[in-house]
């Protein structure tokens, strides 16, 4: 009895050796009918600037949420740097996060703590001394424009204060990666300029940047990337307007951003 011919399996498409996050046919379906993602395919490479949109339920959180191993595919690979996430076993996930610096829209600012010590947490779990806090935390400071504001409480800070302590926190290990979901959701436009002024100047200085945000005016202005997002499939994935990391520094961009969001 002769055996069925197998369809040929396609050859994947090469991937850059820069290519820091590969999403291949990734799909998370939540119980019956509910597509959180359909078939995700793109690939960022290192030192991007990438927006996400979309609508609530389009998939831009679903997507975050994968990254940092909070929910496991249904279908697909996803790759961070090479690995794939499947490979790494529970035990491991706090080791994996270690890399991956995270903020979110509602802050989750430990309230009882100063501004240095919710920084300082974020180094502590990783196993730094206290040294090597009290070394690493006024560049932080200084970066995040909260050298002022170091013994205050959350309690005491603004909203946008608050959001950049946030921002501090996830920058704090200097990870490669740093995905930030609705970071300006509750700001007024001036606070949200700043904000990604920040996240800008972060990643300037190295690290690959992930944001998911409905605010489609201020990702029009920042020119960078964009992967749309709908009913879980990518409708666009574009670079319209794309800089290079030289053409405009931080301050360049907060004035533009001001002139053009008027």
């Amino acid at each position: 009895m002769q055996l069925p011919v197998k369809a040929p399996v396609p050859t994947p498409a090469p991937v850059a050796a820069d290519t820091v996050i590969e999403f291949r046919g990734v799909s998370k379906l939540y119980g019956p009918g509910g597509i959180g993602l359909e078939r995700a395919t793109f690939a960022v490479s290192r030192q991007e600037f990438v927006f996400f949109v979309g609508s609530t339920g389009s998939g831009k959180s679903t997507m975050m949420r994968l990254l940092i191993k909070e929910l496991e595919p249904s279908e697909g690979t996803i790759r961070v740097a090479g690995r794939s996430l499947a490979e790494i076993n529970r035990k491991r996930i706090p080791y994996y996060r270690r890399n991956v610096g995270v903020v979110f829209q509602d802050f989750k600012l430990l309230p009882t703590r100063t501004v240095y010590d919710n920084i300082a947490y974020a180094l502590q779990v990783t196993g730094a001394s206290r040294k090597q806090i009290r070394t690493k935390l006024p560049d932080i400071l200084r970066l995040t424009g909260l050298s002022t504001k170091l013994h205050n409480y959350p309690h005491q800070l603004s909203g946008g204060e608050q959001q950049r302590v946030a921002v501090a926190r996830a920058f704090a290990g200097h990870p490669p990666l740093l995905l930030a979901d609705e970071p300006t959701g509750n700001l007024d436009p001036e606070t949200s300029i700043g904000i990604m002024q920040l996240l800008y100047r972060i990643n300037r200085a190295g690290t690959t940047v992930l944001v998911a945000t409905h605010d489609s005016e201020m990702v029009n202005k920042m020119r960078r990337r964009v992967i749309e997002l709908r009913r879980g499939r990518i409708i666009r994935d574009e670079a319209t307007g794309l800089y290079g990391p030289q053409d405009e520094n931080t301050a360049e961009l907060g004035a533009r951003l001001r002139r053009e969001m008027r």
